[in-house]
């Protein structure tokens, strides 16, 4: 069944995050034109980068870029080729050649050291760019990062859970992401794995990801920058052996928390509480 409620939730969130002041654009890639929103905050923390997990997109951090525009200087929530309002991709969407993609994007989009927060394949980004231009990054918030090294079982356990075919098989999947399932999530399950992770884009993404690509810890234990992991309790996406290899790896200085009440998504489950958490890691950076 082709999608018609998301893509119509997602031009109305577009339309809120214009009407905060968030321009809606795009900029060249090595994949090809991406999708950003970019706006100014009202506030003088550091300017904030937020990157979605796979399948998803820029739109849904609408209630965490509401909370905290008011204290940063500035906002720049990118849609991944294939993902979201941006177009397909040129070329094979690998996770090399996304991080190449993402890395051009925001080294054109950044002016000054930011604040760069990302969930899932956004942590994983993430920790790309911090490790690669460590200059243009003033902390790093990671929430559920995927990117760690896994077993080959727990690997293809977690390709698996992404083989969306039927209603049930996406409800599984729903009920892996949050801790508590939203209601509007369940009404829009018929239509949700045809708009997010069964799309061309992430299905690459899965099928050329590998368990052993993993960001090297020597690379992880370098990082100079602060850095947040916040992995919810009600995590059952990602395998625990994904936590325990940040936690080993990070570097010292590297705070991490695991809170009760947030899943795979937590600025799903609690904007209100994962927007608080950001703005005062935020605080120490200024």
């Amino acid at each position: 069944m082709r999608p018609v409620l998301i893509p119509a939730l997602e031009r109305i969130g577009r339309a809120a995050l214009r009407s905060r002041g968030l321009s809606s654009r795009h900029v060249d890639t090595p994949l090809g034109p991406i999708h950003v929103y970019d706006g100014q905050g009202q506030g003088r923390l550091p300017p904030i980068v937020l990157l979605h997990g796979v399948g998803s997109n820029a739109t849904p951090f609408a209630p965490l870029i509401a909370r905290l525009q008011p204290h940063v200087r500035r906002i720049v929530a990118p849609d991944y080729p294939g993902h979201g309002f941006s177009g397909e991709a040129r070329a094979e969407v690998t996770p090399v050649a996304l991080f190449e993609a993402m890395t051009t994007a925001l080294d054109g989009l950044i002016d000054e050291p930011a604040l760069v927060v990302g969930n899932s394949l956004g942590g994983a980004l993430a920790l790309h760019y911090a490790i690669t231009s460590p200059d243009r990054v003033a902390g790093l918030v990671l929430l559920s990062p995927a990117g760690a090294a896994c077993r080959d079982e727990e690997w293809s356990a977690l390709r698996a859970s992404f083989e969306l075919h039927t209603r049930a098989d996406t409800m599984v999947f729903i009920e892996r992401l949050y801790h508590r399932v939203p209601l509007l999530a369940r009404i829009l399950a018929h239509e949700l794995a045809d708009a997010t992770v069964m799309r061309r884009a992430p299905r690459e993404i899965i099928a050329s990801a590998s368990g052993d690509a993993a960001h090297p810890p020597e690379a992880l234990a370098a990082l100079p920058m602060p850095v947040l992991l916040v992995w919810g309790r009600s995590e059952r996406l990602l395998p625990d052996s994904h936590f325990e290899y940040y936690r080993r790896h990070l570097p010292h200085h590297a705070v991490l928390e695991r809170p009760d009440g947030l899943g795979h998504v937590p600025q799903a489950d609690s904007p209100s509480r994962v927007a608080n958490r950001i703005l005062r890691f935020a605080q120490q950076l200024r």
